[in-house]
C-alpha cells in the first residue's frame, strides 16, 4: 500500500538538508505582516442612513393581494384570492432599538375567495424591496402559510 510520503524516500539526506534550509531562509526573510493604515480602516463602511420614512399600513394592501394571488396560483395550484381587507391597524413601529431597519408592523382581517375571514400580519420595511430599493412588504395570512415560512400562526411575521 502506498503512503502519501513515499516520494520522500527518493530524496537522500544530502538533498533534503539544502531544501529545508532554503525553505527556512525564505520564511525567515519574508517581511512581517503590517497593520492597515488609517485610510484602509473601515474604508467605505459607513453604514445605512435610515430616515424612518415607512409607508402607512393601507399602502401595502395592493401588494399583499397581488403577491397572495401569485403565491397561491403558482406554488399551491389554488385559485384563492383576497377579496377584501378590514380592520387594518398598526401594531408597532420600530419596536427594537433605533439602529435597526425601520419597520411598521400591521395586522388586519382579510376575506378570502373561499368565504373565510382570516387574519393577515405584515410589516413594511424601509429599503426592504428588491436589492434594497424601495419599501419591502413581508406578509402572512394565518391558516394559509402552508409551508410554515413564518411559523405556526404567522408568529414570525409579528413584532
Amino acid at each position: 500500500m502506498r503512503t502519501p510520503f513515499t516520494f520522500l524516500r527518493s530524496f537522500s539526506p544530502k538533498t533534503l538538508g539544502p531544501i529545508a534550509a532554503a525553505v527556512f531562509a525564505v520564511l525567515a526573510c519574508s517581511p512581517a505582516a503590517q497593520a492597515a493604515n488609517p485610510l484602509e480602516l473601515n474604508f467605505g463602511l459607513f453604514g445605512p442612513k435610515y430616515d424612518g420614512r415607512v409607508a402607512e399600513c393601507d399602502r401595502a394592501l395592493s401588494t399583499i393581494a397581488s403577491q397572495f394571488q401569485e403565491k397561491e396560483g403558482k406554488f399551491w395550484n389554488s385559485s384563492l384570492v383576497i377579496t377584501g381587507f378590514g380592520r387594518i391597524r398598526e401594531v408597532a413601529f420600530r419596536p427594537w432599538q433605533s439602529d435597526n431597519i425601520p419597520r411598521r408592523y400591521c395586522t388586519g382581517d382579510v376575506m378570502i375567495s373561499d368565504g373565510k375571514m382570516r387574519t393577515v400580519h405584515f410589516s413594511i420595511s424601509e429599503d426592504g424591496g428588491f436589492a434594497g430599493y424601495g419599501q419591502g412588504v413581508d406578509w402572512c395570512v394565518a391558516g394559509l402559510d402552508r409551508n410554515w415560512a413564518y411559523g405556526p400562526g404567522c408568529r414570525a411575521a409579528r413584532p
